[in-house]
């Protein structure tokens, strides 16, 4: 079995600090320029979910509402189940701003949808393949022949077909049951299927419970990415950088809060606080440079043929437009988090 790297509260707590000043430095932003002072009326529709602490945090503390409530803007949250909920909600326009894995936007890109990433919120190692406590399962090849719950167009989907390309095996070597990620949980637990593509936090709520993970590896989970739609990018300029400004300034609150990030994470997911704590502490690097760049790029080239050999999208110039169309940093370079009210 593969481990990956661990972060440790005192890298969390230290290398997040630093780089929180390094931006901040390098940016050399005035406070409230380009924040939301200039914003005027209207809906901020953005998303919140389980994978993406620094939504949670955003939410909970009423950042947005409180620095934008003298322009007249209301802030409506709706939660993502997951990265392929965030796409359609993006696609739809029912979002302005949605939370997806890097493989999730670069899949979507792809095939059209017009979406920017403006923010890199977590380097996390949130999927693994897990079994039963009690399956005879222990390693990747075992998976021959076995049936599989993964949700379509999300990481542990793709962390699920990079792990049997190691292994030597495809996709029709096993049983994919396309279902949404807590119900694939379900699915393990009640023998419906013989192995789970899981997604923290509901993963490590079940690794709790006897579920063990059979195959991990860090470089297999894409970044955590923050998209927008390109039309609110350009109609919105001022809203979409108050949502960065709120998103640095919950990586630097997270940093100095981590006990309570956690809880926050448990209060919402229905966690036990150990249990978020794993996640937040030991699988969620949100330190990680915000500044959509050349790391996710080269993990976006990587991923990208896969896309093709499984027919999610047609053809590898489409893949190379929307690696090379995707990434915009932007926001994240003219951010301010002070610009940023406390509720």
């Amino acid at each position: 079995m593969s481990h990956p790297t661990r972060f440790s509260r005192r890298s969390f707590l230290g290398a997040a600090a630093l780089a929180s000043a390094a931006s901040l430095a390098l940016t050399g932003c005035v406070a409230g320029e380009g924040s939301a002072q200039a914003a005027a009326g209207g809906t901020l529709n953005i998303d919140f979910a389980t994978y993406n602490p620094l939504s949670l945090v955003i939410k909970d503390q009423g950042w947005l509402e409180a620095s934008l409530k003298d322009q007249g803007v209301t802030v409506n949250w709706i939660q993502s189940a997951g990265s392929n909920k965030a796409n359609e909600a993006l696609r739809a326009g029912a979002v302005d701003v949605g939370s997806t894995a890097g493989s999730a936007a670069l899949l979507a890109r792809s095939n059209g949808s017009p979406i920017k990433t403006i923010d890199i919120f977590s380097q996390p190692e949130w999927s693994a393949l897990v079994v039963p406590a009690d399956s005879p399962i222990t390693s990747v090849a075992d998976l021959k022949g076995k049936s599989v719950a993964a949700t379509k167009g999300t990481d542990p989907y793709f962390f699920l077909l990079q792990s049997l390309e190691q292994a030597g095996l495809s996709p029709s070597d096993v049983s994919v049951e396309n279902i949404q990620h807590a119900d694939g949980r379900t699915a393990m637990e009640n023998g419906s299927v013989q192995a789970w593509a899981g997604l923290d936090p509901i993963m490590a709520g079940a690794e709790k419970n006897g579920a063990k993970l059979i195959y991990r590896n860090l470089d297999f989970n894409t970044y955590g990415f923050l998209n927008a739609n390109e039309s609110f990018l350009k109609e919105k300029p001022e809203l979409a950088q108050a949502v960065v400004n709120a998103y640095e300034k919950a990586r630097a609150w997270a940093a100095e809060n981590p006990d309570q990030t956690a809880q926050i994470l448990a209060d919402v997911a229905g966690l036990d606080l150990d249990v978020a704590k794993t996640v937040v502490l030991e699988r969620s690097n949100l330190d990680v440079d915000p500044a959509p760049g050349e790391a996710q790029r080269k993990v976006l080239e990587k991923i990208g043929p896969t896309f093709v050999e499984t027919g999610d999208v047609s053809s590898q110039q489409q893949i190379d437009d929307a690696v090379a169309s995707l990434l915009d940093d932007s926001l994240v370079k003219k951010a301010d988090p002070s610009a940023i009210k406390d509720s």
